[in-house]
């Protein structure tokens, strides 16, 4: 029996576990594009945190577990948290509407949900003394940028059944561990306990079983990171082996014994190749498809037409969109109707407009929603689902046909890059500032939103200020 006992020599790190240790530790991110992509990325992310706040459903996530724990400061309210549970509420209030920014390769996922860690992180350090600046929150947001999308651009945890928060933990372990101190080799320690800490699955974000678990999956990501980050800081030491190792490591159990693949070394690509999420609050694959819906039911007003006028949609769409968002059938929830191509495009085409709001059941209620879902056929055009990877374009198109009930069929409207793309930065950057201030007029007077605006809009003065002095300004009295 003794041939077949395991060796008890540990081998040295896998090699996934050094290059994102090393990237963490020792890359000097010098590109200007990042750095200014990062601030808008950081603008709108913390604007998106605050709209989720008008929800509810979310805003009863929040605040502490435990009455009477004091430190760092959640946007929009006035909570006092432990970092762990910071990052909870602050990845949670990000992720809650669907509207953070995205990247889109074999895996899907939004990068900025990393910000729940790294700022509740660097907030409570900041007050602890330590001289972070948003420069360093910048920083950290490109990096776990980076290390997320760079795992995403070739390897499909969804096809396996994960939930992309797996790389927001990761992300997240690695980028927190340089904020706290940890060296090389206790950085690798963490974010191997990332990969062996248990992943969550898409159950939650596919029917019958969506719900809201999709919206606060991000937070819990962020806060397992912190958590781990701390534990090493402690002196838990890690597995070296926690991809590789035979039977037990995370390329047999949940890989299908695939070994990661990378298309490119770590920088600052993903930062700068970012979509934001600027016209409507809707699940990515669907932006495009959603800004032709508009630009269709202006067309029918146009032509003294409405919505009852039309008889039946085509919607070709990505490969992407026709497995995760093409839904038929009753729709249970807001967390259903975010996910669902068929309602972001009837809704628009019924209404003119597509907000937060449209997903609440009050305004599902309509029966013409679900009567024109029925008329909506997708199917996929594979130039789309191969532009989609392409890294020279990672478009998302969608191209809407319309026939009338008397026969007509309108020009089909096609969108291949929404504006949040790099492609219509310029185009976008002015909307997306707007979208920032819609978002923080609900929670602020005239005077706290002036300060705000003009402290994020001074790209030269914003990276200098102490991170304790930018999350003040969202401190709710």
């Amino acid at each position: 029996m003794s041939s077949h006992a395991e060796s008890a020599v540990r081998p040295e790190p896998d090699q996934v576990l050094q290059d994102i240790a090393d990237y963490v530790h020792n890359f000097k991110i010098d590109s200007e594009l990042a750095f200014e992509t990062a601030r808008l990325c950081l603008i709108d992310t913390i604007g998106c945190g605050l709209e989720g706040l008008r929800f509810e459903a979310c805003a009863r996530l929040l605040g502490p577990v435990v009455e009477g724990t004091v430190v760092p400061n959640v946007p929009g309210t006035n909570y006092q948290l432990d970092p762990i549970r910071g990052a909870f509420n602050i990845g949670t209030q990000i992720r809650w509407l669907d509207f953070n920014d995205c990247f889109l390769a074999a895996e899907w996922g939004h990068p900025s949900d990393n910000l729940g860690a790294i700022l509740a992180v660097a907030d409570h350090l900041s007050r602890q003394g330590q001289p972070l600046t948003v420069h360093d929150i910048l920083e950290g947001m490109i990096k776990a940028h980076e290390i997320q999308g760079g795992l995403a651009l070739l390897n499909s945890f969804n096809r396996v059944g994960l939930d992309h928060v797996v790389l927001v933990k990761v992300a997240s372990t690695a980028v927190v561990s340089k904020l706290l101190g940890l060296d090389r080799a206790q950085t690798i320690d963490a974010i191997s306990q990332a990969w062996v800490d248990g992943q969550s699955l898409r159950t939650y974000r596919h029917a019958p079983n969506t719900g809201s678990r999709k919206s606060w999956a991000a937070g819990d990501a962020c806060s397992r990171a912190v958590n781990l980050a701390y534990l090493v800081k402690k002196g838990e030491r890690g597995m070296p082996s926690v991809l590789t190792a035979k039977t037990w490591g995370f390329y047999d159990v949940l890989f299908k014994s695939r070994p990661f693949e990378f298309q490119m070394p770590y920088s600052s690509y993903i930062m700068e190749n970012v979509l934001f999420k600027i016209s409507y609050p809707a699940e990515f694959h669907a932006q495009t498809a959603v800004e032709a819906a508009h630009i269709i039911h202006a067309k029918l007003k146009d032509l003294g037409k409405t919505s009852d006028d039309i008889k039946s949609i085509r919607i070709r769409t990505q490969e992407a969109a026709m497995r995760i968002i093409n839904k038929k059938g009753p729709l249970d929830n807001f967390a259903d109707r975010d996910h669902d191509i068929n309602y972001m495009v009837a809704f628009p085409l019924i209404f003119g407009e597509l907000t937060s709001e449209s997903y609440t059941d009050k305004a599902a209620a309509d029966p013409r929603i679900d009567a024109l879902r029925a008329k909506i056929t997708c199917v996929e055009e594979k130039s789309y689902s191969v532009d989609y990877h392409e890294p020279s374009k990672r478009s998302i198109s969608n191209a809407l046909l319309v026939e009338l009930n008397d026969g007509t069929v309108l020009d089909e409207v096609e969108v291949q890059y929404p504006v949040g793309h790099k492609r219509r930065r310029q185009e976008g950057t002015p909307l997306l500032l707007a979208k920032f201030k819609k978002h923080i007029a609900p929670h602020f007077d005239g005077a706290r939103q002036k300060k705000i605006l003009d402290t994020v809009n001074d790209a030269k003065s914003l990276p200098k200020l102490p991170v304790s002095q930018f999350t003040d300004l969202f401190v709710k009295a």
